[in-house]
């Protein structure tokens, strides 16, 4: 006969006559829901039934208090059949089962996206390069100072950049004393007019010396009037030649300063490539040399696009002082010659040459029609 086991009021287990137990679908499907159940979830608050096949109800979960517990009775789930159960275990999929009277979802696979990229660690990144390139180049800076390293030349465009900085300090020279004597000019011809102001004047009310202060007075207005003509002229100079040398060639010398800070990170890389292809070559050294590699070339490209920019400008900047001076050098001539030489006309018909108009006191001043 078969033994029957005492029946137990959490469940009812079915035992064969060699006391195995009945490896029935519907106790596996008990086993495999126990399973599924959250680990929250004890023993004390769960009760799990097995009938029959011929039973009108399937197998029920009942989520309450295990007898002779104090907690609250809670709310039942019923499950769905044992084949449905296979499918969704077998799937991974969510298991619902409400607590308190609030769902609780348990996420199923999670697919982990592309690893975003932190800010941070991007200008962390940045600066290590930065700093590293630092070192470099401050380090062949030093080297080619104490006479230890090599460095790169190009002795024709070196030559070119030497003259150019010295044009540039001449050409500020020049400039330094054409405004020295623009300044002067302008107090000359302010007290030239303020003396032919005073001559006409006295020749008003001295009736014996009318003429005599009348001809000085006349002579010290002419004076102040071509020292204006001659004062619009090297202020034209002076403009001129001050856009040349500190927006032309100042932008010329900067591009020059772009191509030296180009060199020394080429011959800073390029010595960097030297020492690891004199030093051995193994595993470890070889992954080294083909990135000192990549960056040396990296840099020989910027060196020799910044020697191109450098040839080009320098050409072009010659021919563009060649003509710029020319013109100036004739306007300042012809008007120092016409106005020591007493030749007003001269003077004018210089002027007009170069398109150079003077500017009348209180021209620029509206009138008080145009206020209104």
């Amino acid at each position: 006969m078969a033994q029957e086991s005492p029946k137990n009021s959490a469940a009812e287990i079915p035992v064969t006559s060699n006391g195995q137990l009945e490896d029935s679908h519907e106790h596996s499907f008990n086993r495999d829901l126990k399973r599924s159940l959250p680990v929250g979830l004890g023993l004390s608050e769960t009760k799990i039934t097995s009938h029959g096949f011929d039973s009108t109800k399937e197998g029920v979960v009942e989520a309450g208090p295990f007898p002779g517990s104090s907690a609250s009775p809670k709310s039942s789930v019923i499950s769905p059949s044992s084949a449905a159960a296979s499918r969704l275990a077998g799937q991974g999929c969510d298991l619902i089962i409400p607590t308190g009277g609030r769902a609780q979802q348990k996420s199923g696979p999670v697919v982990l996206a592309d690893e975003v990229k932190n800010p941070a660690m991007e200008k962390l990144e940045l600066v290590r390069k930065w700093s590293l390139n630092t070192y470099k180049c401050t380090r062949q800076i030093i080297s080619e100072k104490l006479g230890r390293g090599s460095r790169t030349v190009d002795l024709e465009l070196e030559a070119q950049i030497d003259t150019l900085r010295d044009n540039k300090k001449k050409y500020e020279n020049i400039l330094r004393l054409a405004q020295t004597l623009s300044t002067q000019l302008f107090h000359m011809v302010h007290t030239q007019r303020q003396l032919g102001d005073a001559f006409a004047d006295l020749s008003l009310k001295s009736l014996e010396l009318h003429e005599e202060f009348g001809y000085n007075a006349d002579t010290q207005k002419l004076l102040a009037k071509n020292g204006e003509t001659l004062l619009g002229a090297i202020n034209f100079f002076i403009a001129s030649v001050n856009t040349l040398v500190n927006k032309t060639i100042e932008d010329t010398l900067l591009t020059v300063k772009q191509y030296e800070s180009a060199r020394i990170e080429y011959d800073a890389y390029r010595t960097d490539l030297e020492e690891l292809n004199l030093g051995p070559r193994d595993a470890n050294t070889l992954p080294k040399i083909e990135q000192s590699q990549q960056l040396f070339q990296v840099h020989k490209e910027k060196y020799d696009k910044m020697r191109n920019d450098v040839s080009i400008k320098l050409k072009f900047l010659e021919e563009n002082k060649v003509k710029v001076l020319h013109n100036q050098l004739v306007l300042f001539h012809n008007a120092i010659a016409a106005y020591f030489a007493g030749n007003q006309k001269q003077l004018e018909q210089t002027l007009k040459q170069f398109h150079i108009k003077l500017k009348t006191p209180g021209a620029d001043a509206p009138s008080w029609l145009e206020e209104q």
